[in-house]
């Protein structure tokens, strides 16, 4: 008959591992420590903790249901011809108690570096089935993220375990990321959202996760408190149409200017290109990557008409833009723009639409440079445009003018919902439905009267 008995082996005044004998009679003798430990002044003849404090009240019933819980298995898994022995007991211990080893596998930082490691190998779902390597963008975010952990457990001063990402653990990171970084709200919902993924990837690499690491919530600012930055019709032809100062000028312009110049040469021809960039982009509706990747290469001329091919790097999406601007197709021409490094781009937004007078103040969030913090307040629009605001320029002043799921097939949006939230519109059914209406009445000009012979 199999029986379960705990003892000690040591008798010291200090305490001591509680071990775990399992026997069958002569066929099966198996002896573990339960992980448990007790000083022998606590412990009784009954082979069970003395019930004279509430810490051994507690331990002796976890005894009892190891004890419970190891004759249950051991009947279950005999009548099955599955082999009794240490690995299986030790198993059971941390069955009964749901203890997990803490291996270099199940650490957050090392599963981080190896998803880097792998990034080119990764299959990642699209819209079409799946693709294999991560974009550049997305390891980039992987990278600051490991940063961030890093940084966290440094501060914690203790290696983060995924079993240790409990719903406490979330809400103490969040108010780290929030109170003591003062990261920004999206910035902060990101790294949430970037944690949670890799949980989610952790478990189907099987390593063992907590339940709520697969439902970690992210946030990000609510519609209320954006301020979207774009450059309007108006703003754009003020910027296509102001007469550039000459080189003499600029250079003074530069000298009552340090902070807005400081990292960029200013002439004549570099604020002619930054301005063509500025007009293709609020144009084509493309991302700053993409956008100060466009040479000839990506235009085609066929019946008459301009057209940009472009392959999007955050997505991988291919979109195909209509050229019909005048001034667009005139600087596709005669003066197609040379590339800018993105960062100096951002800075000639800035010098450029403060010389077309793009200054009126406006709320707005802009970076703080000794916090390395953006900070709402009112600033000089000029000071607060960059790069991304093209997109949003594009979709803001053809929204309602064109139908919108052509101008998401340019965004490369994936669904009108987020669409709209990028430019801080709500659906507008009214529109919509005097947009059929139009359409309706335009398909219908277009039929011929049929006459029928009586």
């Amino acid at each position: 008959m199999a029986s379960v008995q705990f003892r000690l082996r040591s008798k010291v005044n200090k305490n001591v591992s509680i071990k775990i004998r399992v026997s069958n009679g002569r066929s099966l003798e198996l002896e573990l420590n339960t992980g448990f430990s007790i000083n022998p002044k606590d412990w009784s003849d009954k082979d069970l903790p003395k019930q004279n404090t509430p810490e051994n009240k507690q331990l002796s019933n976890n005894l009892k249901k190891l004890e419970n819980f190891v004759l249950e298995n051991l009947n279950k898994d005999l009548s099955n011809r599955i082999l009794i022995d240490t690995y299986w007991l030790e198993n059971n211990i941390k069955q009964c108690f749901n203890r997990v080893e803490k291996t270099d596998n199940g650490l957050l930082i090392n599963h981080i570096q190896h998803i880097i490691d792998n990034a080119n190998t990764r299959k990642v779902k699209t819209n079409g089935g799946f693709k294999i390597g991560l974009s550049p963008s997305t390891v980039k975010n992987y990278n600051l993220f490991k940063k961030i952990i890093v940084e966290y457990q440094t501060t914690i001063k203790k290696r983060i375990h995924f079993i240790e990402i409990t719903k406490p653990f979330v809400d103490k990171f969040t108010n780290w990321l929030v109170n003591t970084k003062k990261f920004s709200t999206n910035y902060s919902g990101k790294q949430l959202e970037i944690l949670k993924t890799i949980c989610i990837d952790a478990e189907k690499n099987e390593i063992l996760i907590t339940p709520y690491s697969k439902t970690i919530q992210h946030f990000r600012e609510s519609d209320k408190d954006r301020y979207i930055q774009t450059l309007s019709f108006d703003e754009l032809e003020q910027i296509r149409t102001f007469e550039i100062p000459k080189d003499e000028v600029l250079k003074q312009f530069k000298k009552d200017n340090l902070e807005l110049t400081k990292n960029i040469s200013i002439t004549a021809n570099t604020i002619n290109n930054a301005r063509n960039w500025i007009l293709l982009g609020c144009e084509i509706g493309q991302r700053g990557g993409d956008l100060l990747n466009v040479t000839h290469e990506n235009i085609r001329f066929k019946s008459n008409s301009y057209y940009l091919d472009i392959i999007q790097q955050k997505t991988n999406k291919s979109v195909t833009i209509g050229v019909i601007a005048p001034h667009i197709i005139e600087i596709i021409e005669n003066n197609l723009p040379t590339k800018i490094p993105h960062q100096k781009f951002n800075d000639f937004i800035k010098v450029v639409c403060k010389l077309a007078g793009i200054v009126e103040v406006v709320k707005g969030t802009k970076l703080n440079i000794e916090t390395n913090r953006k900070e709402l307040g009112f600033y000089p629009k000029c000071d607060l445009l960059a790069s991304h605001c093209f997109r949003r320029s594009f979709a803001t002043n053809y929204y309602k003018k064109i139908p919108t799921p052509i101008l998401i097939n340019i965004t490369g949006h994936s669904k009108e919902s987020l669409f709209l939230t990028y430019i801080n519109k709500r659906e507008d059914k009214d529109a919509n439905a005097d947009l059929f209406m139009k359409f309706y009445e335009t398909i219908n000009k277009e039929k011929v009267p049929q006459l029928k012979v009586i």
